[in-house]
Parts: structure tokens; C-alpha cells; sequence
């Protein structure tokens, strides 16, 4: 494997920068358990309980953030109504976001979101306590502190960071990004879902500090019958999108190992039977992944506040383990900074060889790339092993002796710096000339 010079792995570019806060985290976990509920149906014109009051207080910290980086964040509400099981009366949803406009290529967006409602066992009930200081207080304190961290320095890409609604009643919130992604023509590159990264003890008694899992979709829920036929038999379900960015959370964890985390990459899109905020994206056919801690404590999921037998259940801050709350932030922080800092993933990656030894890869040109690199793999596995830099200019290269039968390929997209776009799968074969025959 050769790589260029000119191209400094981004990890030592940011080995300096300042990292996350647990007492930063802290802090915010505890303003948002103090609201009493933020239950979707609770109510949203009391100054200091409910989803209403604790909006307004994440609107108002994205504002102070905003000055303190001379007003480098659009802070707004969006907002529609909906109705469901869950709400069959109707409720307006709204979420807060805090955008950073990027200086070069503004349209193309990276997403880190966290919910803010809260819920009990029954989940109509708006008015019972709800501090939900796991789910998801500490996935909207991680994108706070990603804001105060990130909003210090540029990037080429637009950041938006997002407090989300309606999760607990339907996966709401991330529908209405989703949708204002696409009336706005937002191209989405990334969305980082954070929903329940707080907690380090397990319902069975485990305690893990080390690992957060990364869930992921391999066949894309989006796609029509010829891309399912595409990405079947080209072998590529394990190279969406999606599965694409996964795998670049542990290249970043591997990158980082200040940090101290390790990834467990889920081949699934969530846990089982159950989903988050990242899936309306999905469905948009945007790249989205959903970050959770290694082990979950269900009496501290969706429960009342209680002592049952001697069994204490509820979502309280007394569970959270910042320290590691920390580490899941300074991960995030990591992938946000490398892909808003790097150039656009090609948008279309073939592969040509077949009844030959060698394999031809070529690629669509990305405005602003510094270079490209070139990835292959065995056919058996799912990391890449191998890869091949070339210089900005070039679209195509011939791997020799590398048998296209045997091996996966893809290509990525570079920047100056070393920050390296979302690898995209080289599954597709060249468009033959026009009025020739297959």
C-alpha cells in the first residue's frame, strides 16, 4: 500500500483540540431532567416543566454558542403537526436545530441529532415526572457540547445540529428533518443519530466503559426493484451508504485511540424490533447510523419512577456515567470534523475485468478532491484491506493482478488536510457504448 505525502492523516492535524466536557454534560443532563417531563403530549406553554420549556432552553443555549462564535449558528424551530396511535388527537412536533453554514460547499450537510422528549411506562402519560437523563437527555447534551466544541473552527460542509420531538410517539421529529432535508435540497452526507450513549451498566450486571455499538442498514430500505437487483448481484450489502459511514466510525475510533472507545459495528439497522430517530432518513435515502451504549438497563428505559421489591426503576441522571458519555461525544466530534472538513463521496464507483486477472476501477470526478483513494478487499471479508492513492485529476486506475471475482473495490474522496469522504462501493459495471450488444 503506498500513500501520498501530501495527504497528512486528519488525526494528527487534531490531535490538540480541546475535548469534550463530562461536567459539560453533566450540566446539561441535569437542566434537561430538571423540566420535570418532555413527554411529545406535555405541555408547551409552562415556563419551567415540559417539552415546550426545555425547547426553548436548548433553543437559547444554540443562541448563546451562536455569539460566542461571532453568530456562526442559524438557530431555528421547525415544526408540523402529526397523528398517530400515539397522538390521535394530533400534536405539533417541533425541533430545534443550530446550523454552521460551511464555506465551501454549504449544500452538502452532516447531521448529529438527539431526542429531547421523554417518556413513561405508558407512553400517553404527559404529565408524570419523565427525567429521561439517558433517553435521550445525554444524546441532546452530546450534540450541545459537539456545538460548543465544533462551532470554533470552519468546515467546507454545513453542520446541523438538531434537538429532535416525537420519537417516543412515532419517530416524528427525524420524519420532520427528513422531509425539511429534502424541501431544502439539503444533500445529506451523514446523520449521526444519538439515542441512549450514556449508560455503562447493564440489565445482567455488565459494565462496559470500552465500546459504544453503531447500528447500520446494509440493503438500502429505499431503494427501487433494480437497485435491490444492483446491490444483490454485485455483492454489495454489506457497502451501503449507511454501512459505509459504520464503518467509518471505527476507522475514527481506531484513528483516535485517546478516546478509548471501540466500536461494535451492528450489521442491522437498530436494535431488534425496535427503532430510532436515524430510520426516517433511511427511508429518505439518506446515510444514517444510530449510536447507543454497549449494554442497556431496561428498568431504566421507559419506566416510572418507582422501587418495586427493592428494584429501583426509572431513567434517572444518578445512572449516567459521563466520563463515558464523553467518550461517545468526542467520537462523534471526530467523524463530524473529518467528513464536514472533506470533499464529497464520488457519486458513482465501476468496476470492469471480468474474464481477466486484472480490474479496472473508475470514478465520477468530485469538485475540490486533493486526490482519491482506492480500496479493495477478499471477497470474504468486510474491512477494507488494501488501497492505492492517486492525485486530484485522475478517474480511473487498473489494479493489476487483483481479480475482480475475488475482491470488493471502492473508492474515496480526499481533501488537502487528509480528511477522507464516505468510501463508495465500485459495485456497478461501466454503461457499454451506445449500439453495442451484452
Amino acid at each position: 500500500m503506498r500513500q501520498l505525502a501530501f495527504l497528512a492523516p486528519l488525526f494528527f492535524l487534531t490531535a490538540a483540540a480541546p475535548a469534550p466536557s463530562p461536567k459539560a454534560l453533566e450540566a446539561t443532563v441535569a437542566r434537561l431532567v430538571s423540566f420535570g417531563t418532555r413527554h411529545t403530549l406535555s405541555t408547551t406553554t409552562d415556563p419551567v416543566r415540559g417539552i415546550g420549556a426545555a425547547r426553548r432552553w436548548v433553543a437559547g443555549e444554540f443562541t448563546t454558542l451562536g455569539r460566542q462564535c461571532g453568530n456562526c449558528l442559524t438557530v431555528e424551530t421547525i415544526g408540523d403537526t402529526f397523528t398517530g396511535p400515539r397522538a390521535p388527537a394530533g400534536v405539533r412536533v417541533e425541533d430545534v436545530l443550530a446550523i454552521q453554514k460551511g464555506t465551501g460547499d454549504p449544500d452538502r450537510v452532516i447531521i448529529v441529532q438527539g431526542h429531547i422528549d421523554s417518556r413513561v411506562n405508558d407512553v400517553m402519560d404527559a404529565t408524570s415526572d419523565a427525567p429521561g437523563a439517558n433517553d435521550d437527555a445525554s444524546g441532546v447534551a452530546l450534540v450541545l457540547e459537539a456545538a460548543r466544541l465544533l462551532s470554533r473552527e470552519k468546515f467546507p460542509a454545513t453542520i446541523v445540529y438538531a434537538a429532535l420531538s416525537g420519537e417516543e410517539q412515532g419517530l416524528w421529529g427525524g420524519k420532520l428533518l427528513a422531509n425539511t432535508a429534502k424541501a431544502r435540497g439539503w444533500k445529506v452526507a451523514a446523520v449521526l443519530n444519538n439515542d441512549i450513549v450514556g449508560n455503562t451498566h447493564g440489565i445482567g450486571g455488565e459494565h462496559v466503559t470500552d465500546r459504544v455499538r453503531v447500528f447500520s442498514e446494509g440493503i438500502r430500505v429505499a431503494a427501487d426493484a433494480d437497485g435491490l437487483k444492483q446491490q444483490r448481484a454485485t455483492g454489495g450489502e454489506d457497502d451501503s451508504p449507511s454501512r459505509a459511514l459504520a464503518k467509518a466510525t471505527v476507522v475514527q475510533a481506531a484513528a483516535h485511540r485517546e478516546i478509548g472507545l471501540q466500536v461494535l459495528a451492528v450489521r442491522r439497522p437498530d436494535r431488534f424490533q425496535r427503532g430510532g430517530d436515524h430510520i426516517p432518513f433511511l427511508e429518505a435515502d439518506y446515510p444514517a447510523i444510530r449510536f447507543s451504549e454497549a449494554t442497556e438497563n431496561y428498568d431504566r428505559q421507559h419506566q416510572s419512577l418507582r422501587t418495586e421489591n427493592g428494584r429501583v426503576y426509572g431513567d434517572t441522571i444518578d445512572w449516567v456515567d459521563f466520563p463515558y458519555l464523553a467518550k461517545v461525544t468526542a467520537l462523534n466530534v471526530a467523524m463530524l470534523r473529518n467528513l464536514a472538513s472533506a470533499p464529497a463521496a464520488p457519486a458513482r464507483v465501476t468496476i470492469a475485468g471480468a474474464l481477466s486477472d486484472d480490474t479496472h476501477v473508475a470514478w465520477e470526478p468530485v469538485p475540490g478532491a486533493a486526490g482519491y483513494r482506492i480500496y479493495w478487499r477478499r471477497a470474504d471479508s468486510s474491512s477494507w484491506s488494501d488501497h492505492r492513492d492517486v492525485p486530484a485529476g485522475a478517474t480511473m486506475t487498473d489494479l493489476r493482478r487483483v481479480n475482480i471475482d475475488d475482491n470488493f473495490f471502492g473508492v474515496s474522496a480526499l481533501a488537502k488536510n487528509g480528511a477522507e469522504s464516505l468510501v463508495t462501493f465500485g459495485g456497478v459495471p461501466p454503461a457499454p457504448p451506445l449500439g453495442s450488444k451484452r
